[in-house]
């Protein structure tokens, strides 16, 4: 008897079948209205209890009418029957302890357009958007859309406390239309007030006020207080960062803001490898001290090693120091104070480097900045025509546009970073000035963006400065990782001798190198990529009769980690003498 009544405790199986229909034969409606069911979402998850799967049902009522709503649907009749009955019929109290079958049915209706579209009254020269026009398709979301502009433009505009004052909206279903009337309460035109901290605690208070660039008595603007938001995170101290708004405004019109932060942890640690079969193992890693100071300040210890167990050349690493400062002259300039020492065992020239700078980035924006800096550069070395010495005191200065949506795996955008290096050379150092360019594009297209084509030019010259009174360090090298895959690092230079002796390599006073990659995501987490590099160097000109070039092209497999793909890259050369064989490029992220 136990037994046979622990069998009958057993729960029945759940939802032997769900059938989902949406009539129409629109086949993007439709499968916007599949996303936004829970009930689909259940199944696929392979849910059977009977109390989760009713909620779900019920739930679909209000999901699946608003996604059609967002189509610009508004006579749509949903269905959602269990067993037979239709589940808003069904009391909560008296939910099904089993389920068979549940069947969907969804007539999402004809399509409606505005026969009105009006937000009013609003700044001068607000443009809502195009498709909240009468005329257009009447999509929830482009009501929503104009709503959310209009009252961006009241705020941009000193009116932080615009509400909605009253919504008029009339769906004709004889006539398919759809009439859009809101008015908007601007309320009173306001200033910043004062600004208070709270949840810092390492941090001090002034510098946040400092640092967001707030001023009691300005003007009320949205954009303002976001760029405010972003310089606090800008500084890598917080974790999380939010602005508030008081309810009232004290003093006549100034309104509180509330500045709420929580800290970051103290210390951060960094470490990362590359590998490729012929160049070796590079690694990397650096230690992080936050708010050093109190004021945002951070201490940054990098190390780097390259070219660990090459066939090629020796050990390449540099320890360096920085500290940077934010809200440093101006809320949006932050200062760095930077050191490095390193050293180089190149094929045919070893030095030991060391460099010593000032630097100022001022930020246009989140996505443009600009730099300024000066720097005093020393490196001392031998090549087989004898020892040099290089001591210059440069003023490094350079611009960058970053449009991209991912740094380590971009699938749409562009970025654009260029830099001019004036140096004065010590001794037998030459003076000139270093000009570099790095350019990168990228595209997506086909299914869910699947497909993307993404380009890359890095161009490079040293003016008036001769070839061999010029650092070795600024000098141009093309092949590796981060030009031409398929080559050896750093193996395309200018062969040089000093009237002596036997030639040895050293870099060039010029170099344009190009990369071309098809990026495809098979899966989620698996993409396939094709590639092709090209890379010269040159002396006095990009293409002279003294310089050469070299291409190289091959596959690649990415996994996608969620923190950004791991690359396998294997390479072989097409064109060029400095590559024999395939090599292979294991990494973090895209190779650019």
């Amino acid at each position: 008897m136990l037994l046979i009544a622990g069998i009958l405790a057993v729960p029945a199986p759940a939802l032997d079948r769900l059938d989902f229909s949406v009539a129409g034969g629109d086949d993007g409606l439709e499968k916007t209205v599949r996303a936004a069911s829970l009930l689909l979402t259940q199944q696929a998850d392979g849910a059977t209890d009977p109390q989760d799967l009713f909620a779900a049902a019920r739930a679909d009522y209000a999901r699946i009418l608003g996604a059609l709503y967002a189509k610009g649907h508004y006579s749509a009749v949903i269905s959602i029957r269990i067993d037979g009955r239709e589940a808003a019929g069904i009391a909560p109290l008296n939910a099904p302890g089993r389920i068979g079958t549940i069947t969907v049915s969804v007539d999402p209706g004809p399509p409606f357009a505005f026969s009105r579209a009006e937000i009013a009254p609003l700044p001068p020269e607000t443009r809502l958007p195009e498709d909240f026009r009468p005329g257009k398709p009447a999509y929830s979301t482009a009501i929503s859309g104009a709503l959310d502009e209009a009252t961006l433009a009241w705020r941009e505009a000193g009116y932080p406390k615009v509400a909605t004052g009253a919504e008029d909206i009339v769906a004709d279903h004889a006539r398919s239309t759809l009439a859009a009337d809101i008015r908007l309460a601007p309320g009173p035109k306001l200033r910043f007030g004062p600004l208070t901290v709270s949840g810092a605690k390492r941090m001090q208070a002034a510098r946040i006020v400092k640092i967001t660039g707030l001023r009691q008595g300005e003007a009320f603007s949205q954009s303002e207080l976001d760029r405010a938001a972003n310089r606090l995170k800008r500084t890598g101290v917080f974790r999380s960062v939010t602005l508030t708004e008081a309810d009232f405004p004290v003093a006549g019109d100034l309104l509180p803001i509330g500045v709420t932060v929580v800290e970051e942890k103290l210390h951060r640690y960094s470490v990362g490898a590359e590998i490729a079969s012929l160049d070796g193992l590079s690694l990397s890693g650096y230690w992080l001290h936050r708010n050093l100071f109190g004021g945002g300040e951070r201490l940054k210890i990098d190390a780097v090693s390259t070219n660990i167990g090459s066939g090629q050349s020796g050990i390449d690493y540099s320890l360096g120091v920085t500290l940077d400062r934010p809200a440093t002259l101006s809320p949006d300039t932050t200062a760095s104070l930077s050191a490095l020492i390193g050293h180089q065992d190149e094929v045919d020239y070893a030095a030991d480097l060391a460099e010593v700078g000032l630097s100022f980035r001022h930020y246009f924006s989140e996505q443009l900045s600009a730099r300024v800096g000066i720097a005093y550069e020393y490196a001392e070395g031998s090549d087989p025509g004898g020892k040099f010495h290089f001591r210059s005191l440069a003023l490094p200065l350079g611009v960058t546009w970053d449009r991209r949506d991912s740094s380590v795996d971009a699938r749409k955008g562009f970025y654009l970073d260029a830099a001019v290096k004036p140096f004065t050379g010590f001794g037998t150092t030459g003076s000139g000035a270093r000009l570099t360019f790095d350019g990168r594009a990228y595209r997506s297209f086909g299914a869910e963006d699947r497909i993307t084509l993404a380009g890359r030019l890095q161009a490079g010259a040293i003016l008036g400065s001769d070839l061999l009174d010029t650092p070795r360090d600024d000098l141009f090298f093309s092949g590796g990782g981060g030009t031409v895959r398929g080559h050896p690092y750093r193996s395309l230079g200018i062969a040089v001798n000093r009237g002596f002796g036997p030639d040895f390599l050293i870099g060039g006073t010029y170099m344009l190198a190009a990369s071309a990659e098809v990026r495809a995501r098979v899966t989620e987490t698996i993409g396939i990529v094709g590639f092709v590099d090209a890379g010269s160097i040159g002396v006095n000109d990009f293409f002279g009769d003294l310089g050469d070039w070299h291409a190289g092209a091959g596959l690649g497999l990415r996994y996608e980690t969620g923190f950004g793909p791991i690359r396998l890259d294997v390479a072989a050369p097409i064109h060029g003498k400095t590559g024999d064989g395939v090599q292979i490029y294991i990494g973090l992220g895209q190779s650019f």
